[in-house]
């Protein structure tokens, strides 16, 4: 079990560094379903880790950038309109 959580959070963790720099050199939009998806799936990875190993301010920061992710795809315009963000 150790092993799965371990490679899970460096998982998330590359997922996390993925998604802000795609971000960062204008490759996705910060609203784009591509960025919001790699910052959600990257904090359950990093966020079971910081579980795991009992370290709750960043498990509870994990929490939030859940959330966070979670409520932008969710407020997304829907496909009808052109999106002005690539994915």
């Amino acid at each position: 079990m150790k092993l799965i959580i371990d490679v899970g959070g460096w998982l998330g963790a590359i997922l996390l560094l993925l998604a802000y720099f795609l971000v960062s050199t204008k490759r996705v939009g910060g609203t784009s379903v591509r960025y919001q998806g790699l910052n959600v799936v990257g904090s359950v990875l990093v966020g079971a880790n910081a579980f795991y190993y009992s370290a709750l301010p960043s498990f509870s920061i994990n929490v939030v950038w859940i959330m966070i992710g979670v409520a932008a795809l969710a407020h997304r315009r829907p496909a009808s309109h052109p999106a002005t963000e690539p994915d």
